[in-house]
């Protein structure tokens, strides 16, 4: 009995007791949400540092360099312009189609991209995540930052392209008659705000699934190339989507269609918004999606943010 005592003391109280009383938690532990959104907030800068460096080193080995930004957006739409405007006909029935086109392109690539590049933004930087301590949602935010300002010189070179193919939006002040404003072009502004909150929730949801499974990133090409297909960026999902029967609504409500149909609402004078299955409001459901999928994909992320770099 002495003897048991003895060791006892020599081997001294237990670790995990000690940190308990002295407030010591592992550096893999999940931080509780509140102190992880309050680290994320500290990060910030860092935040944007990072991405605003990944963006600009994309194009540093070119010749062109930066000039790569404006110039691949309007290759893309070129090249969708001619195979699907010119060669497959797609382009009956739709006012403006150039206009038409190219916001779906701008618009669809900004998701695309969030999407894929969230998908790799742990697995992909796994010596970052192993040798350094840091809310491993940084990473995922940042990718989205990067797509986010190549939508901006899109956007820039939409603002050219809509004026010189069809009618800017305007509106007559009752006491001016002879003035107008492209007022709606202002909506732009919370349109931008939805799909941003979209797309930050997608890439947090697909980073969690991409650094638990490699093979998601295989799949991601088929599966965002039938989301293209499905999401009207070259077509009208209300010509075609009739013939589909019961599969229509939800042709109309997938988060793709909505993000572009908001889009061209906003930008584009002829176009004709989508005729949303029960009478629904196209911001409405924007703002569901955005919601949904933003806080969705926050909690999922951060729920497994200990297990990231691990393995």
């Amino acid at each position: 009995m002495p003897s048991s005592i003895a060791t006892q003391d020599r081997e001294g109280p237990d670790p995990a007791e000690l940190a308990a009383r002295f407030g010591l938690t592992r550096t893999t532990a999940r931080p509780t949400l509140l102190a992880y959104l309050k680290q994320l907030w500290a990060r910030r800068h860092f935040i944007l540092s990072y991405a605003s460096a990944r963006s600009t080193s994309q194009y540093s080995g070119s010749r062109l360099g930066q000039i790569w930004q404006v110039i691949t957006p309007l290759l893309n739409a070129g090249v969708y312009f001619i195979l699907f405007g010119v060669l497959l006909g797609t382009s009956r029935g739709v006012d403006n189609f150039t206009a038409f086109l190219v916001t779906g392109v701008f618009v669809f690539t900004f998701t695309q991209r969030s999407l894929n590049n969230g998908a790799k933004s742990i697995s992909g930087n796994l010596q970052l995540v192993r040798a350094l301590h840091f809310p491993r949602a940084v990473l995922p935010l940042s990718f989205v930052l990067v797509e986010f300002r190549q939508l901006m010189i899109s956007m820039a070179l939409l603002f050219v392209i809509i004026p010189i193919t069809g009618i800017v939006p305007t509106k007559n002040f009752p006491d001016g008659p002879g003035d107008t404003v492209m007022w709606s072009w202002l909506l732009i502004i919370p349109a931008i705000a939805l799909h941003m909150l979209f797309n930050l929730g997608l890439s947090l949801l697909m980073a969690r699934v991409g650094a638990l499974s490699a093979d998601v990133n295989q799949l991601l090409p088929f599966i965002t190339r039938i989301w293209f297909y499905m999401s009207g960026v070259f077509y009208s999902v209300d010509r075609f989507g009739p013939a589909l029967g019961a599969l229509y609504p939800v042709l109309q409500l997938n988060p793709g269609a909505i993000f572009l149909d908001l889009y061209r609402m906003v930008l584009i004078e002829s176009h004709e918004p989508l005729d949303l299955p029960l009478g629904l409001n196209i911001w409405a459901v924007a703002a569901t999606w955005s919601f949904i999928l933003f806080i969705g994909g926050f909690l999922y992320f951060w729920h497994k943010e200990e297990a990231y770099g691990r393995g």
